[in-house]
């Protein structure tokens, strides 16, 4: 039986960059392996790690369209949905769905990170 899953890993151009956002998105820090520089580790934030790894060619997902597929998606727990978006943007994130525009009940956003990976901020 499987006890529990190690860590999530995202397909990038840039390891060391989008591992810094989501480092600074989710109060964590970056660990570079001097021995392999196209697996980029994200760790001290509650949750489990995310790795960011180099992939020749890589092709960002396209949202909504199914073109380039998103082939998952993360979801962030938040408590000031407003605030967290803002900050998300500054760091380098991208607006991809103002859902509350759509539906005034939607308590998420849909942003991308600055590798293309969709990713969704939610007020629980």
């Amino acid at each position: 039986m499987i006890r529990k899953l190690q860590m999530v890993a995202l397909d990038c151009a840039d390891p060391v960059r989008l591992a810094e956002f989501y480092a600074q998105l989710l109060g964590g820090r970056v660990v570079v392996d001097q021995d392999d520089e196209d697996w980029v580790e994200v760790h001290g934030f509650e949750g489990i790690p995310l790795a960011c790894q180099r992939v020749d060619g890589y092709r960002p997902p396209e949202w909504p369209g199914q073109r380039h597929p998103q082939q998952l998606h993360l979801d962030f727990d938040v408590d000031d949905l407003d605030g967290e978006e803002k900050r998300a943007l500054a760091l380098g994130a991208t607006l991809l769905e103002r859902t509350d525009q759509l539906r005034p009940e939607a308590n998420w956003r849909v942003l991308a990170d600055p590798a293309g990976h969709p990713f969704c901020l939610c007020f629980h």
